[in-house]
């Protein structure tokens, strides 16, 4: 499983299609270390940029043991990491996702957690970890739930017939035991972005819902990422042609953990945005992770550098 790369574009890590210097990025500020918890999903969505669902395993669960790994790791290397990110797959799909939850609030970090809220959250098994993560821990936890658009007809177009309500249940779950959450939706709907806020803040307002909808980093709106789309290629001195500092791109901030089907150990790789790409993989330490990254895919280019987008809070 890869990503699928244009002919000519993005395929030398050093020089673009027209032989000049590729942007590159360094981890200049290591504020999160995500963990990709497993690709396994409770559903199959229309245009998921990791190719989650039910059968994909490519990613399996990560275990409790290797969490501790790279957090002791975060210790050795000084990073000063923040925060710790979970996504998938749907993380609660994982049987150890409270426990991974509970040692990385345990260590002091912010936690954040990707999910759609849906049935594998809404166990009970999970509602009572969640209760107690919750009370325990408050503002220094945050559910950031997959709300592709504000109302069912298009949210329902990308994750299925019936997915909204059940969302929203979990999302009123969270709400009553005093959860912090934010939203993560797509512009993928040929709708001006004030057009797009305004519609999220009247939902979160019947729902009474504590998300701010004019906030960019508690209702997210992320561009879509079409690999075959016809992008430019990041130079050096797009830097400044752009005036978008190295240090704003998402590869300069945060590294992710990933374990493959069949492999010994996990691995780090650059982007969340990239989990397959095995010129995205650094090796399988943080000190390994410390590498430069180019920006050899057009991702970094629409998704980061044009689109300003991050995946971290």
């Amino acid at each position: 499983m890869k990503d699928t790369i244009g002919a000519v574009k993005f395929q030398d890590p050093y020089l673009t299609a027209k032989g000049e210097p590729r942007a590159e990025v360094a981890l200049t500020n290591p504020e999160t270390l995500w963990f990709n918890t497993g690709t396994l999903c409770n559903i199959a969505c229309e245009s998921c940029y990791i190719e989650s669902s039910p059968t994909n395993d490519a990613l399996v669960y990560l275990t409790t043991q290797d969490v501790r790994d790279y957090l002791d790791q975060l210790d050795q290397r000084n990073w000063n990491a923040r925060e710790i990110g979970f996504t998938g797959g749907e993380p609660f799909m994982n049987p150890a996702m409270i426990e991974m939850m509970r040692l990385s609030l345990t260590r002091g970090y912010d936690v954040l957690v990707l999910t759609n809220a849906m049935r594998p959250m809404m166990r009970k098994s999970v509602l009572s970890g969640l209760s107690e993560l919750i009370e325990t821990y408050r503002d220094k936890l945050t559910f950031r739930i997959s709300l592709d658009h504000w109302s069912e007809d298009f949210h329902e177009k990308e994750r299925g017939k019936g997915s909204f309500e059940v969302t929203l249940k979990g999302m009123r779950w969270l709400r009553d035991a005093g959860a912090r959450m934010s939203v993560a939706g797509r512009t993928m709907w040929d709708e001006p972005e004030s057009a797009a806020r305004r519609g999220y803040a009247a939902l979160y307002a019947a729902e009474n819902f504590k998300i701010d909808a004019q906030d960019p980093a508690n209702t997210v709106l992320f561009p879509e990422m079409d690999a075959q789309a016809e992008v430019p290629e990041i130079t050096t001195d797009c830097w400044s042609i752009l005036d978008v500092a190295p240090s704003s791109v998402m590869c300069s901030s945060s590294r992710m953990v990933v374990k493959r089907k069949g492999a010994a150990k996990p691995a780090v790789v650059a982007c969340t945005l990239l989990p397959y790409d095995p010129q995205f993989e650094l090796g399988t330490t943080l000190e390994d992770a410390e590498a430069t990254v180019k920006l050899n895919h057009p991702h970094c280019s629409k998704f980061c550098v044009l689109g300003g987008a991050s995946c971290s809070a």
